[in-house]
């Protein structure tokens, strides 16, 4: 199992990221993906999480109406669209998946949402 993700940078408050992560190694299509983030000095928070065929989404209520998970199943692929961030949305973002009862995660990409 392999997780990449990418998209982050450095944005004003306000601003818009698309978070990519990109899958293989496992059967895409059969497996909810998650969003976890995790500011330095705090603990991961799950944000987003979509089921297998995209058709059930939830969200941490702090992110609800600013974020939208999406998938891609044809391209192995799931998104997390970032829209008003807040300084306070500023943490490494990674997408996970529970194959077979393991968890594997990517390495993360860094969002920084500055002034």
């Amino acid at each position: 199992v392999q997780l990449v993700e990418s998209g982050g940078g450095l944005v004003q408050p306000g601003e818009s990221l698309r978070l990519s992560c990109a899958a293989s190694g496992f059967t895409f299509s059969s497996y909810a993906m998650n969003w976890y983030r995790q500011a330095l000095g705090k603990e991961r928070e799950l944000v987003a999480a979509i089921s297998s065929d995209g058709g059930s989404r939830n969200y941490r209520d702090s992110v609800k109406g600013r974020f939208t998970v999406s998938r891609d199943n044809a391209k192995n692929t799931v998104y997390l669209q970032m829209n008003s961030l807040q300084p306070e949305d500023t943490a490494v973002y990674y997408c996970r998946v529970i194959v077979r009862g393991a968890g594997y995660r990517g390495q993360g990409t860094q969002v920084t949402v500055s002034s």
